[in-house]
């Protein structure tokens, strides 16, 4: 069933060629009365018959910049004191929330903070938080809701970590990470020191990165992963330079410090497992991170990117423990075996094949990797870069890039790739004329087996410049269309609205844990509709320092019944259901044999 929007762009020709005639004739005078009536009837009704004969079909994917008119306000800023501290260049990501339950995605912003050295503002940056209005229009519910943390933000992860049925949110910041509890009416309550995350910040001159919720045991309860980049102090800085024209310094000057991870004891406080659980060993320079089942255990593992050093795979062992298998894994390095400069992670399954990939963004002079999931092999979980061969690293050596990942923007069934771009240093055009501070975005299209770069196409808000970093995606106006937000540095965020054309079906699954954690992180959703099979997983984190949408989104193509629907819950607990009626969001609840109606 084609939706209301969908029939009045099918319809829109008719109606176009209905006027035309009608104004012709009437330009004959009123004799042409009964004429014109006999005429609009029998083309209206051709017009119908055309619509229903209409394959489905999508036409290009594009995009509309609606900044201006969502009433958006936020600006943000890197705290840019003019001496080029290295936490400038990192800032910052951001999240998709449905703070209030009303089922419109929320969206919260996060911003930097004055840095020594720099004038205080006249009005403090913070955090914010705009609530959807649903009719594509935004409100700054910052102040009444509590969200306007002031600190250096840089990560955020969301999801519910006390089974309330509210998502909470989690923050990496520059000397001081924050949990926000959401109270469920409206606001939020700083609770990092009742949680017992204070100490997770490791001191005043820890520099957040990536974040995640995560159920590494199972147990119900949502554990936390916190990414941190490196220490940084501005008493002890030194100046850097490049051809005598000043840069930000390269993060090897400064000490790594790699992550954290924090169980969830369903108290509402945490415990520190970072070094009994094996995590605490590795240092690195943290930056993206993301959380799947890559090997299809059960179990969800951790991948995370690492600036300028080898990534990290952490294979959950089933027993509180992780082995880190990067090297081993083939995704530690590129196919060339050179340290990446990475700064976002995601996974997906790109090939169709049941398993989750992974895609990476890195710096200048490298290009965006991909790693193939191979599957298990004799024990050992396997990757192999396929950047060259998917076409997935086109014109991506000029840039820097950040947020990542894979959607269905125009509902075919396979999956887009959406890459933000934008370099940290703000003098690199003096040095080097092959790059620019600014940077256009990617859009990747999978065409005859390559990904192709459709960004030139894909409408006015792809050919917006800016020095990007966090971009999530989400339904923001469930119209079954996948949109993306954009976080630009020191300046005006990009929203993005996919006005693709598609008489294509779709489906959201929003999935609530019983036995599993209420959120439903880490459940896999395995989608069969006629003949083809996807399959995605419920994610608290990922991309660059961001929170995307926790709803699962599939494009169905020319299908507007799904023939079989496989939810495996952390719990262990594997339901199916058959039959679903597609474009439509849908909430599962685990352990119904009925779906809840929305």
């Amino acid at each position: 069933m084609r939706s209301v929007r969908q029939a009045v762009e099918i319809f829109a020709p008719c109606r176009s060629f209905l006027a035309r005639a009608g104004a012709f004739l009437l330009r004959r005078g009123h004799a042409a009365t009964f004429w014109l009536r006999l005429r609009r009837a029998a083309l209206f009704l051709a017009c119908v018959l055309v619509a229903v004969a209409i394959p489905s079909a999508a036409g290009p994917i594009r995009f509309r910049d609606a900044t201006k008119s969502s009433g958006i306000g936020f600006v943000h800023t890197d705290g840019s004191s003019g001496k080029r501290y290295i936490v400038e260049t990192v800032a910052s990501g951001l999240g998709l929330i449905d703070f209030d339950n009303d089922g419109d995605l929320d969206i919260y912003f996060l911003n930097g903070a004055p840095l020594p050295g720099t004038p205080p503002p006249p009005r403090p940056p913070s955090n914010e938080l705009y609530r959807n209005n649903g009719d594509g229009t935004f409100t700054d519910v910052t102040a009444p809701s509590g969200t306007g943390d002031s600190g250096y933000a840089l990560g955020c992860a969301v999801a519910d970590y006390d089974n309330d049925g509210h998502d909470d949110i989690f923050l990496t910041n520059y000397g001081g990470h924050r949990l926000l509890h959401n109270n469920g009416h409206g606001a939020f309550t700083d609770v990092t020191e009742r949680a017992g995350l204070r100490s997770a910040s490791t001191g005043a001159d820890c520099v957040g990165a990536g974040c995640a919720f995560l159920d590494y045991d199972r147990d119900g309860y949502l554990d936390l992963y916190i990414g941190n980049y490196l220490r940084f102090d501005a008493a002890q800085f030194k100046p850097c330079a490049r051809a005598n024209v000043p840069v930000y310094c390269d993060p090897r000057t400064y000490a790594p410090l790699g992550g954290r991870l924090f169980h969830n004891q369903g108290n509402g406080t945490f415990d520190d497992v970072s070094e009994s659980s094996g995590i605490g060993r590795h240092k690195g320079y943290t930056m993206g991170i993301v959380c799947s089942d890559f090997d299809s255990d059960g179990w969800t593992d951790i991948y995370v990117g690492n600036d300028v050093q080898e990534n990290f795979l952490f294979r959950n062992r089933g027993d509180g423990t992780f082995q880190e298998i990067g090297v081993l894994a083939g995704v530690a390095y590129d196919q060339y075996g050179d340290e990446q400069g990475t700064m976002g992670a995601n996974a997906g399954d790109y090939d169709g094949d049941g398993r989750f990939d992974i895609i990476v963004t890195d710096y200048q002079n490298q290009v965006n990797t991909l790693y193939r999931n191979l599957g298990v092999i004799r024990g050992n979980l396997l990757f192999q870069d396929v950047t060259v061969a998917t076409g997935i690293g086109a014109g991506s050596l000029p840039l820097v890039t950040w947020g990542c990942g894979w959607a269905d923007f125009d509902l075919d069934g396979v999956r887009e790739v959406f890459i933000a771009a934008g370099h940290l240093q703000d003098t690199v055009e003096q040095y080097d004329s092959s790059s620019s501070y600014k940077q256009r975005n990617l859009l990747f299209q999978w065409r005859s087996g390559r990904y192709t770069d459709i960004t030139a196409q894909g409408g006015e808000a792809l050919q917006v410049v800016e020095s990007s970093r966090g971009s999530v995606f989400g339904d923001l106006n469930n119209d079954g269309r996948m949109d993306i937000v954009v976080l630009n540095a020191r300046t005006h965020p990009t929203l993005m609205m996919n006005e693709t054309f598609s008489t294509h079906h779709w489906i959201i699954l929003k999935l609530v844990g019983t036995r599993s954690n209420r959120s439903a992180v880490g459940t896999v959703a395995r989608l069969a509709a006629g003949g083809r099979i996807q399959v995605d997983e419920v994610r608290a984190g990922r991309g660059y320092q961001s929170a995307e949408d926790l709803r699962l989104h599939f494009g169905l193509g020319a299908h507007a019944v799904i023939d079989r629907l496989e939810l495996r819950w952390p719990s262990g607990l594997t339901e199916v259901r058959t039959n679903l009626n597609a474009d439509r969001v849908l909430r599962l609840t685990e352990g119904e044999t009925v779906p809840a109606k929305r």
